[in-house]
């Protein structure tokens, strides 16, 4: 039998790692972003006028991804830099996009990519110079 250390025991606090929070705390709950299409690789841009502090009900996380997103970033590398599940961002993000404190830049789809004869024509134009 193991002897309980005196003073009151909680869950939300792990020896090694100190306080624990749980990401639905962080999200309020919400599992999904109040603004759909943040795709892995999206950029992530913070407005050239933005500034969190002037928006009260923001939590730290949110300041924190603005300050990330001075330069253009992706959503994976802001989940890496925070070190929080992809999901959590990606809602903390729409917290951010609907108070227009970032802007969000998805990548080209296929569709607006030039066609593969066309860049082939380009490197053997290239080369034959």
């Amino acid at each position: 039998m193991r002897a309980e250390s005196p003073g009151p025991q909680h869950e939300w606090l792990d020896a090694a790692a100190g306080p624990v929070v749980r990401p639905y705390t962080l999200t309020g709950g919400r599992v999904r972003p109040a603004v759909e299409g943040f795709d892995l690789v999206a950029f992530v841009l913070a407005a050239p006028t933005a500034d969190a502090a002037g928006h009260p009900g923001l939590q730290p996380e949110h300041r924190r991804l603005v300050e990330l997103a001075r330069r253009p970033v992706a959503v994976a590398d802001l989940a890496a830099d925070l070190d929080l599940a992809v999901g959590v961002v990606r809602v903390l993000l729409g917290d951010l996009l609907a108070r227009g404190l970032v802007a969000v830049h998805r990548p080209p789809t296929a569709a607006h990519l030039p066609d593969d004869n066309i860049l082939k024509a380009v490197v053997n134009g290239l080369r034959a110079l």
